[in-house]
């Protein structure tokens, strides 16, 4: 019979611990993930146990926000991968030019940097004014900052390259202001945006969504979780929409595989049947 250890039973009694206390369920997630997100708050608090972390967690709602911080996936930047927003701009939002209302779902929106990528993309097709963009992410705090639109000047240079060359058509300088150290996107770009926050693992659809992007998410979460999500996805595209996965990630090895025909292979983007 196998018995985990020590550590590891610590672990799962932090799980069970918030998703009572705090309503946040991260016990889906990828163990080896979590483990090293939670090895990292024990280090910056100087605890020395999971055990003493899950006390601190339980007695402290301001602790919890700095873990639930930790467990938050927010590495992100302008298009990022910039050959997948080529991709979208030459073979996938031309196809959404005839909906009456362009319905799109950033699931996992972070910090933002990749929903602006998608207004700036939309702007250039001449299909922003007609869509609706819903980001959304657990992470109230990093919400805010999303919502904000404000970014390091020195993210500035890598950001550039990136629009370029993802086939950007006009100069980068036409979306943001530079104030002092930091970057403005303009406000232009926020109108048709919705942030809101949204738990992939406990919340429900979006309902008839034409295009839903969730990239380098999934990989942190365990085979049962994944499915989870993918009915979820699935349930909340209209006929005919789109998913985009991140490159590490599939739809094929889950239960909802065949409700979904490839659309582009090699960049994980799938169509519902």
């Amino acid at each position: 019979m196998y018995h985990l250890d020590n550590e590891n039973i610590e672990l799962e009694l932090l799980l069970d611990a918030i998703y009572k206390k705090y309503g946040f369920d991260f016990r889906g997630y990828s163990r080896a993930s979590i483990k090293r997100r939670v090895k990292n708050r024990l280090s910056k608090s100087g605890l020395k146990t999971i055990s003493d972390l899950q006390r601190e967690i339980l007695y402290s709602q301001d602790f919890f926000q700095k873990l639930l911080k930790d467990m938050s996936i927010n590495v992100t930047e302008m298009f990022r991968d910039p050959a997948f927003y080529r991709t979208l701009r030459n073979q996938v939002l031309p196809d959404l030019a005839d909906c009456e209302i362009i319905k799109i779902w950033h699931a996992g929106c972070a910090s933002g940097e990749e929903v602006y990528s998608m207004a700036i993309l939309l702007k250039e097709l001449g299909l922003y004014e007609k869509s609706r963009i819903y980001a959304t992410d657990f992470d109230e705090e990093i919400l805010n900052k999303a919502k904000q639109g404000i970014f390091p000047v020195d993210s500035l240079r890598s950001y550039i390259k990136n629009y370029q060359e993802s086939g950007g058509v006009r100069s980068f300088t036409d979306y943001y202001s530079a104030r002092y150290e930091l970057v403005l996107i303009d406000k232009s770009l926020k109108e048709n945006i919705h942030f809101t926050n949204h738990n992939l693992v406990t919340d429900g659809v979006f309902s008839e969504m034409n295009l839903i992007i969730c990239r380098n998410v999934l990989i942190y979460f365990k085979r049962e979780l994944q499915d989870r999500v993918f009915k979820l996805f699935k349930d909340s595209l209209s006929h005919n929409g789109i998913l985009c996965l991140g490159s590490k990630e599939t739809i094929r090895l889950s239960k909802y595989s065949d409700a979904f025909d490839n659309l582009v292979v090699e960049k994980k983007i799938y169509k519902k049947k």
